[in-house]
Order: C-alpha cells, then structure tokens, then sequence
C-alpha cells in the first residue's frame, strides 16, 4: 500500500516549521544553550489567539525550534536540520512501518494499560487511510469509564496510555467528534486542577496495598504513581501538557520545574533507566509530545534537550539495528539483531541496516508524526562515520537518581570499544544487579547487520543480570572476567554461523570480518547446550548456546582478546598471531590477579576485589581510578570525539567528521 494523500499530507504538515508559540513564563531558572553547525537560522512565530485556538479542534502541527539560550525576547528556531537524502530514508522507512500496521483485523483493547499497544494500532490505521474506523476506536468509551467519572469518563490514569492521549488530543483533535475532545478537555481540567500525583482516588483513595496489580484499586491517587524513568516520563509530560492545554498554572509550573530537574540530571548525572534495550524508546516517545505540543518556548527547549541526549544515547548503542554493550532492564530477549525494541525504535532514524525491520514497534508511531528529527551529527554517531577504533568510558548513575543524595557520584563504569568492525562494551559496579547486561559485542554481518557475542554466568543459556561475584575490567579490545569459582557455569552465545576451534588451549571464533581468541582460565572445554525454554529458544534459534564449567580452584574466568580486518589480514592470520603473541600470566591467581598481554604493547592487569564488585585495573601500564571517572561519555582521543559529557557539567558535544552539535544545561535551581 502506498502513503495514501492524508498520510503524505499529515507527514509533511508535521515536518515543516509550524506558526505556534507562546511566551515565556517569568520564572525561568534552567539555561539551555545549542549550537549545531548542520541547523539554519529559520524563526518561529507567535501564536496569536492563544486559548482560542487551542481549543478549536484543529490539528496544530508541531513546532520545529533549535534549543538556545533561554529568554523571552529571542526567537530562535528549535529545529535539527536535515539534508534531503536523510528525510527521503526517513520517510520511505515510516512509510514501511505504516503498511505493516495497516488494516489489523483488530486494534486490541483499553483495559488498564493496553492503549500502549492499541492506541498506535488504531493511529496507524488512521495514517493509512483507514480514519473513520480508527476514530471510532480511540473515541469508544474507556474500559475503566467507572473508575474514571472524576475526569468525565477519559483514562488519565495509566502512564502508557496518557502517552497516547497527548497524541490522540492535540494531533487528531480535528478528527475527533466535537462532543468527545470536549470530554477529554474537561476531564482534563478537573484532572489538572491539583496535582493529580497527590490526591486520593475518589473511589479507591490511596489503594488497598495489596501489590495486585498496577490499576487505582491498588495503588490509588489520579495517576500511576510509579516511578520508573518511563512512566515517569509518561506522567510529567503528559499532566504538563494539559495542565497548559487548561489553564491550571499552578500545576503546570510545578511540572515544568519536575521536568526542569529530570532533564538537568541527564546533561549532569545521567538517567537511571540507562540504555534499556526494552524502555529507552518508552522513555524518548512522551517527549516527543512535549516538544511538538507545548506552547511555552521554554519547555520546547526543554524537550529538546531531552531528546538530543537520548538520541545521542541511543547512537552509542545502536549498530546496524542492534543494540549492544552494556544496559539497565536488559529482559535477555534482545541479543540478535532486531532483538531490542529499542533497535526497532530509533532504527527509524538511524537505519544503516541491509535488511528491513521486521517487527517496527508501535512507538515509532510517534517519531513519524513528530516534526522532531536527531542532529545530523547524532546520525552519524548511530552510523559510526567516525575514526576508529576508539574508547568511550561512561559512567551511569543510580535507579531514581532524582533522590536525595543519590547524585554524588555514579554507580556503574563502563567501557565501551569501537573496532571498524565491532563494538564491545563491559560494565563495573560495587554490587549485583539482576537486570543489567554485563557485557555484549556486536560483530559487522554484511548480511543481516550484526551477530553477537553475549557472555555470562548462571545455568542453561545466558541471562541478564550483573551475577554475584562476577567482576570484568576492560582495556580496549582486551577483558578479563573473573569471579570466585564455585558452583556455576560460564555461558556464551554466539551465531550458528561462527565457526569456533580450539588451538593450544585458546578458543577461536570466527565472525564474518571479527575474530575472538578467548583463554579460559580454570574452566573446563565448552559444550554446546540446548535452550529448554520455548520462547527463548525460537528467539535465538539461529544462535548456539555454550557452556563451560568452572574446575576446582580459587577464581575462575576468561581473558578476551578482538582482532578484525583492520588490524589482520585474515582469520588465519589472527590465529596465527595470537597464538604466538598472547601472553595470559596466571602464577598469581590464587591471590585473583591476572595479568593480559596482547605481544602488540597492550596490556591488562587486573586484580579481585573483594571489598566490592569493582576490580582493581592497570590499563597498559596505568592504574585506573574509577574515582577519578565520573564523566557520562568520555571518548579516549585527543579532541575528545565523537562525544564528551563530563560529570556535572552539563556541556554535551559531538563531533563526527564534520558535523558538530553541542548543548549545553547549564545550572538548576532547585525547588
């Protein structure tokens, strides 16, 4: 099916710079400041009749601005520009994700959260051309209607589905029957009139406690309270909005100082959600509505600066429509390519993939409909036009970090290496954690984009979770994992595909353009293993599972070394090298010391420690003080490229080639 004419025309409509604005609030205490070298100088204008024309139904297409120094006087355009070729890949990826979403047999359901799924069913099916039925559907009535009379019927309760309400509200508005979008804007106001955050449910006040289940009866108030970055982002965007939409200003300047401080934390501590192959695109899609709806100048600024440094975020993990290296909520189903619902997200934006994406998640309804397009130079990052190889170390800070105390340094260190072939990336931290991918490399495939190497320790096939007693330093294309040995097994996965052979004690492995030499260190020979698990097995059934059991001793582990095609002429040669050049000296390990020679002047010493899960590190000759490592990216050249955020600093920039972009957040003052 082609774009239909409505399709086309809603797409551009919402891709050009709009007439919208509003004025400054007088309380402006966060100062935004943006330059990218790729963006033109285009103005935006006032809105001129002001409640007037919000309220009249029509769709008022988003604003594209360019973050800049926050005043009321300036006008300075909020926009990230983009040449020809980009947007012509943009739109023919959108128009493929629309054809796969039209004409379902059916949207799903509005039962507590499902609109997270059905909403963009039916907005995608309106795209298609498919509009009085996909009405129909997002004005039926609500499936809690009963728990909802305070708010005229309309669901402002559950963070997914408010992210689809803001979208249904101030986009399709004019579609909407006159009588219903007068309900959502009632309901709205009396659901904005106080903080809803902070008051009883009027049936359920405060919840049973029970912890059954997510819904009012359970945990009470006007909105889902939960506060995980995702939700969080869902509630705060979406009450600001209609808190603006209304006219309750007390409310919307609360929230606009709630998302003041989110957005400080990422330009200066980071986000505790971090890089979640599952939640990231959770997280970025409801400020996509803030920056296409809200009419304060400010609060645009604001949701742009949010979304540049989650898109930069997302460039460092993304490679050729995977999603790799290290991540917060991992759920281990996302270790092919295509495998994190992430991937599938910002694929839209990113590409670079040889293979369509075959399952485009429903949230890339809102990135298409959206004036919101990433800095060239983000683009890039995503596609690695840089020189390599490089180093990045991030560091990456508590869950809810918003919390007193919380921001005084970072909790997790990670170390992600950049091969013209890969990208491998391994993180460090004083405890476990159950849903956090410790390591991951993501290996070139001319074919489909990328393959995988995943390790990790437990039983049957490999997990998510940061173990207990497992510790990995990393230097470059050299890691040493290392644990005490006890009962569990080592586990690896990589494609069917890889040929694997064992020469002299060493574990080769071949990928297409990227080869490992792994050097077990007290474990026994790998076995290969099924996966019992149905679902997991149908997900990685192109993938074989490897275990390899820990022998009796102290500590137990792996060294890792990487080589490709920059660096050796062949597999061949690689193994040949290796071979000869690889020195592993373990005549201390009883006291958990390893010391890792590449024979290329790289080394890796590493050391167990067993105060904490944070090991001690040389790094070819130079001890690392993680202590002294706060920055959220700190690339290892001498200009500081691609991207550097120092810690609390608040000052991104990237550079690419010859794209730059910066933003810099500059101070908060708190509440």
């Amino acid at each position: 099916m082609l774009l239909t004419k409505l399709t086309q025309s809603i797409i551009l409509l919402l891709t050009i710079t709009a007439i919208a604005g509003c004025t400054n609030s007088p309380i402006s205490t966060a100062r935004v400041e943006n330059t990218d070298t790729t963006s033109s100088p285009n103005g935006d204008h006032r809105r001129e009749e002001g409640e007037k024309q919000a309220h009249s139904g029509k769709v008022q297409p988003p604003q594209n601005s360019h973050p800049s120094m926050v005043t009321s006087s300036q006008n300075i355009p909020l926009e990230n520009q983009w040449t020809p070729a980009l947007e012509k890949e943009f739109q023919q990826r959108a128009a493929a994700i629309i054809r796969y979403y039209a004409n379902p047999k059916n949207y799903g359901n509005t039962f507590q959260e499902n609109e997270k799924r059905s909403y963009p069913n039916a907005m995608f099916d309106f795209l298609a051309g498919n509009r009085a039925r996909a009405i129909a559907f997002l004005q039926a009535e609500d499936n809690q209607a009963k728990d909802n009379q305070h708010t005229a019927g309309i669901d402002y309760y559950f963070s997914f589905t408010l992210k689809g309400q803001m979208r249904k509200y101030f986009l399709l508005g004019e579609y909407l029957d006159p009588a219903y979008r007068q309900r959502m804007y009632q309901g709205a106001k009396k659901w904005t009139e106080k903080d809803p955050l902070s008051r009883p449910h009027p049936i359920y006040g405060n919840g049973d406690g029970s912890g059954k289940g997510w819904g009012p009866k359970t945990r009470g108030g006007w909105v889902d309270g939960r506060n995980t970055d995702n939700l969080r982002a869902m509630r705060e965007t979406s009450v600001y909005l209609m808190a603006e939409e209304t006219g309750n200003e007390a409310t919307r300047l609360l929230y606009k100082q709630k998302i003041k401080r989110y957005v400080w934390a990422l330009y200066h501590i980071g986000m505790g959600e971090w890089d979640s192959e599952t939640y990231h695109g959770h997280k970025f899609t409801p400020y996509l509505n803030l920056y296409d709806f809200a009419q304060d100048r400010e609060v645009k600024q604001l949701a742009k600066a949010a979304l540049d440094w989650m898109s930069a975020a997302a460039a460092i993990k993304y490679y050729r429509g995977g999603w790799g290296g290290p991540v917060k909520r991992d759920y281990g189903m996302s270790n092919v390519v295509f495998g994190s619902a992430a991937a599938r997200t910002f694929w839209l934006y990113f590409g670079d993939t040889p293979l369509p994406n075959p399952r485009p998640e429903p949230d890339t309804f809102y990135l298409i409909t959206s004036s919101y397009r990433p800095p060239q130079a983000i683009v890039a990052l995503a596609r690695k036009q840089f020189p390599k190889p490089v180093e990045i170390l991030s560091s990456k800070p508590t869950y809810e970090n918003w919390k007193q105390g919380k921001d005084r340094q970072p909790a997790y260190w990670e170390t992600t290496f950049m091969g013209e072939t890969y990208q491998m990336g391994s993180v460090a931290a004083t405890f476990a954690d159950g849903d956090v991918a410790p390591f991951k490399l993501m290996a070139y495939n001319s074919r489909i984009g990328v393959d995988y190497f995943v390790a990790n320790t437990g039983q049957g096939r490999v997990r998510q979770g940061k173990k207990p007693g497992d510790q990995i330093g990393q230097y470059r294309n050299l890691l040493i994992w290392l644990r005490p040995a006890t009962k569990t097994n080592f586990l690896f996965q990589l494609p069917v595909t890889a040929k694997k052979e064992i020469e002299n004690g060493i574990w080769f492995f071949e990928f297409e353009k990227t080869w490992l030499a792994v050097l077990p260190i007290n474990l026994t020979e790998y076995q290969l293993v099924e996966i019992n698990n149905k679902k997991y097995a149908n997900a990685y059934r192109n993938q074989q599972n490897l275990q390899a059991k820990i022998k009796d001793g102290k500590y137990a582990g792996f060294a890792l070394k990487v080589g490709d095609i920059d660096n050796y002429a062949s597999y061949n040669v690689f193994k040949q090298k290796v071979s000869k050049q690889l020195k592993l000296d373990l005549s201390q390990l009883n006291k958990g010391k390893v010391n890792f020679k590449d024979g290329q002047g790289n080394s890796l010493g590493f050391t167990y420690n067993s105060e904490n899960l944070r090991p001690f590190l040389v790094r070819n000759g130079i001890k690392h003080n993680w202590q002294k490592n706060f920055a959220l990216y700190r690339s290892l050249t001498e200009d500081k490229s691609p991207i550097f955020l120092d810690w609390k600093q608040g000052n991104l920039k990237i550079k690419v080639g010859n794209l730059k972009f910066q933003t810099t957040f500059k101070h908060l003052t708190r509440s």
